[in-house]
């Protein structure tokens, strides 16, 4: 895996890089998430709305929303294909879940794409997917942070959960 500017780019997976969009293939399904930049770019999710599995989404569609302190925007389907299974369940339980592990336990869906032919036109993955993110992480301006996880002090999704950086949890004066 390469690290730029503290963003994560694994290089064995397919990347939709205008769209933020991770993909694993797993057999005929694949795994979509958003990047360690969507994640940081979108700061502490606070709130994802899913499309029910058995939804066939058009490339482009999205197939949640995602809610942050600071963005709502879609989660972009980078291929057409049909919601098998999403990780609702995973993000009731942690909302955090792409803050902290973006290309793991924050996965958002599984899909069986409509165009198995075609599904792959316009990803990258590799050293291109390396290259094509350190330009758009330079152009963005990108630092990535990751939510630290706190060993259940707070409960997940609030703001006093720390970003990554040391805190001072002395008295003040």
């Amino acid at each position: 895996m390469t690290i730029y500017y503290g963003c994560d780019i694994p290089e064995a997976l397919y990347f939709d890089l205008d769209r933020d969009v991770w993909i694993r293939y797993e057999g005929d399904l694949a795994v979509l998430g958003m990047t360690d930049v969507a994640q940081t770019r979108g700061g502490k999710l606070v709130n994802i709305t899913f499309k029910k599995p058995g939804k066939v989404i058009s490339q482009g569609k999205s197939a949640a929303t995602i809610e942050s302190a600071k963005w709502v925007g879609p989660f972009p389907m980078p291929f057409a294909a049909e919601i098998v299974e999403t990780n609702e369940a995973g993000f009731r339980r942690d909302i955090l879940l792409a803050n902290k592990d973006p290309y793991g336990a924050g996965w958002l869906v599984k899909v069986r794409p409509t165009g198995p032919e075609a599904e792959r036109q316009g990803l990258v993955t590799g050293p291109a997917a390396v290259e094509g993110y350190k330009q758009r992480i330079a152009a963005l301006g990108v630092n990535c942070l990751r939510c630290i996880d706190d060993g259940g002090t707070t409960d997940p999704g609030f703001t006093d959960q720390s970003w990554g950086l040391p805190q001072d949890h002395s008295p003040q004066p």
